[in-house]
């Protein structure tokens, strides 16, 4: 219904609801939407009964609709009806009678349920073809969720950003709510928010391990898609977003009334103090309105051209580069402004440290070069580049997408690092006995020199992975030779069948102790190469624990035991194991600088008569020549020297750092490994050996017997000074 409410003229700056005084001393709201080809626009206030209000809002500037509403206080929920043409064939699909959220509000109350009247289109129109042309006229105001006032004027004042070089960066993976719902130190109404990763119980196995950066999977606001709600299920990691400015009121303690900002900001600030940055897994690249008959939520009905890529000859449809029905236009400069007020926002209001961008090629198509191809010179990279807060903040690329030419690895700008899927397709194969080009092998532990030293970049472009949330987990990635997907309820059509595992003669849990033993020998193997591999390592959630999801390498949807972390496995000595030597591989890592170098390898000595900072092995301990690179092998050894160190501290000194001597054997035999005559007296020091046993005959002197399927990291002590 209409109000007798007096709304005042506001201002058209900024965006979104801000509550404060005005020029005359009145509190109240400010209304700001960017609606430019809009016809008219109403602000509909909701009490607390639901009962909605309306207001036309009359004032338009430089494309905004704005209204200054007097006593309107923070906790008050509001959203847009936005009237225009409904012309489909043309991409306008304004439709008034589906209530919108807010692009800018800070929170969010409320989900979506799925029903067609949320649609502005008929679904169910008989002539399926034409459906998405024939507008749906029913209210979706009860089955959409609600933008939410909020007033908040923190500065941070009391925050230390821990501000970890990259190059001494660890990342750690996780979901905000599976990483505690399972926890039995963290209590129970805690557990699964915000809040419970702040908890102290928490933040122990976080600091236990010594990972300098929590990655979280996406904290936007998100709806679960329509064919999942159908199937009892919920979009569990996320990528669904339909609110870039405000946390996911699911994973608050602290209601969804705009408690949920202040939570958020309470985690990031004790995650801060015990040292750990916070890193947004943030998805720019689609919305959840999804394709033609997807909801109206946001975007789509304030002006559904404006801001997704529409196909010039056919913009009734989307152009989809995501796989998720459409594709945000971020070759238009307010969709450009959007998602940098957002990233600026988590990161000046929120206190966030940097992003991971999930399909990033998407975000960079169709800029200088014309067309729809990624383009390194595109609008949205060259706004971030200059922009002097998001320049300054960690930035990761997903440098791919789903469409043609997508496939980006190693082509963003040098302000960018990117997940490495070669490093973990390489070292799956290696240690699964693949046997994959060794010169593969050696780029990856090394860095990835070919895919960034051209364009400057360093070592620490390259994210490295083994596991990540999509896909198996690592116990899983040595139990299963297939994926297990059926709880998904997609027939196991969903996920991919590239795993490039090996279930080392079982399928799945066996009480085989030989097998159960090659397999720990095997995740020991894995995860001391991720952490000994110059660039920047990032560990999954749970993988030091031996989580699994029962085979299952697409638990997106699984909100339960199989995508929560098991905390009773740390009560296992094998999993007991695994766990300290992944935070005691994470330590070696963090003091030895020779261990997280910022600069990549040259392979020649820094100094007259000294080692080449890079050596390669062969089990013969001669230095590898062109055709050992050549051949196929499944043992090699690589020696790092620490007085070949090209840094200095900050007095300007030379850093020096000890040798070390990795050798790796992915073969099922043990080899004789003969040692380098590199290293001064006392010689060299064994520090880290996967195998559990090694045969009982002594090895000759000057060498090592390296177990099959196994790894073995020797330090040779830097000369005292």
């Amino acid at each position: 219904m209409a109000s007798e409410q007096q709304l005042n003229p506001g201002s058209c700056q900024p965006l979104g609801a801000r509550y404060h005084l005005d020029r005359t001393g009145r509190r109240g709201t400010n209304f700001a939407l960017w609606a430019p080809a809009a016809e008219a626009v109403e602000l509909c206030l909701f009490d607390e009964d639901g009962q909605e209000t309306r207001h036309h809002l009359t004032e338009q500037d430089v494309q905004v609709w704005h209204g200054f509403l007097p006593g309107v206080r923070p906790g008050t929920r509001y959203g847009y009806r936005v009237h225009g043409r409904w012309d489909p064939w043309t991409g306008a699909r304004w439709n008034p009678a589906k209530l919108l959220l807010d692009p800018y509000a800070r929170a969010v109350d409320g989900c979506y349920t799925s029903h067609d009247a949320a649609c502005a289109a008929v679904r169910n129109w008989p002539e399926a073809d034409v459906a998405d042309t024939v507008r749906d006229n029913r209210d979706s105001a009860p089955y959409v969720p609600r933008s939410v006032v909020v007033h908040d004027e923190d500065d941070w004042s009391d925050d230390r950003r821990p501000k970890t070089p990259w190059a001494e960066t660890v990342l750690y993976e996780l979901h905000v709510r599976g990483f505690t719902m399972r926890h039995p130190d963290v209590p129970p109404p805690l557990r699964g928010t915000y809040a419970g990763l702040a908890h102290p119980a928490a933040l122990a196995h976080l600091t236990r391990l010594g990972v300098t950066a929590v990655e979280l999977l996406p904290v936007h606001q998100y709806a679960s898609e329509d064919h999942l709600q159908a199937r009892g299920l919920v979009n569990y990691w996320g990528y669904n977003t339909i609110g870039y400015f405000a946390p996911h009121a699911g994973y608050s303690a602290s209601g969804s009334r705009g408690g949920q900002v202040g939570e958020f900001k309470r985690m990031v600030r004790a995650l801060h103090a015990a040292g750990i940055e916070v890193i947004l897994d943030v998805v720019f690249n689609h919305t959840a309105e999804g394709a033609e008959l997807g909801p109206s939520l946001s975007l789509r009905g304030i002006d559904n051209a404006a801001y997704y890529r529409l196909p010039p000859n056919r913009p009734r449809g989307y152009a989809d580069y995501t796989g998720c029905g459409n594709t945000l236009d971020t070759r238009r400069p307010q969709v450009i402004r959007l998602v940098t007020d957002s990233l600026r926002y988590w990161v000046t209001e929120m206190g966030v440290d940097g992003f991971r961008f999930d399909l990033a090629a998407a975000l960079a198509r169709g800029g200088t070069n014309g067309g729809d191809a990624v383009d390194t010179d595109h609008p949205f990279l060259a706004a971030v580049a200059q922009d002097p807060v998001l320049n300054r903040v960690k930035l990761i690329a997903e440098p791919w997408d789903v469409g043609p030419g997508g496939y980006q690895v190693g082509g963003f700008p040098p302000l960018w690092a990117e997940w490495n899927d070669k490093y973990r397709d390489t070292v799956r194969d290696f240690w699964r006995g693949a046997r994959p080009d060794v010169r593969e092998l050696g780029y990856r532990l090394s860095g990835s020199s070919d895919l960034y030293q051209r364009a400057g970049r360093r070592p620490y472009a390259s994210v490295n992975y083994v596991t990540a949330h999509d896909g198996f987990t690592l116990r899983d990635l040595v139990s299963y030779d297939r994926k297990h997907n059926e709880a998904n309820g997609e027939d196991n059509r969903d996920g991919t069948d590239d795993n490039r595992s090996w279930n080392h003669g079982a399928e799945g849990e066996t009480t085989d102790e030989q097998v159960n033993r090659l397999r720990l020998r095997q995740l020991r193997n894995l995860t001391a190469t991720l952490l000994l591999s110059a660039g920047v390592p990032m560990l999954t959630a749970g993988d030091e624990l031996g989580r699994t999801q029962g085979g299952n390498n697409n638990a997106y949807c699984q909100d339960n035991e199989v995508g929560w972390l098991d905390w009773s496995l740390l009560e296992q000595p094998g999993w007991q194991e695994l766990c300290a030597l992944t935070a005691r591989l994470v330590r070696l890592r963090r003091d030895h600088p020779v261990l997280h170098r910022r600069a990549f390898f040259s392979g020649r000595a820094t100094t007259p008569g000294g080692r080449p900072d890079l050596t390669w092995f062969t089990p013969r301990g001669t230095e590898m020549t062109e055709a050992d690179w050549f051949a196929p092998t499944a043992c090699l050894g690589m020696l790092l020297s620490g007085s070949a160190l090209p840094e200095h501290d900050e007095a300007g000194r030379p850093i020096g750092d000890d040798g070390f001597l990795l050798l790796l054997n992915a073969g099922h035999e043990p080899v004789v490994f003969t040692l380098p005559a590199a290293a001064p007296a006392p010689g060299w020091e064994p520090l880290v050996d996967t195998a559990a046993v090694h045969p009982d005959e002594p090895a000759p002197a000057g060498t090592v017997v390296l177990g099959g399927r196994s790894l073995r990291l020797l330090r040779a002590p830097a000369p005292a000074t």
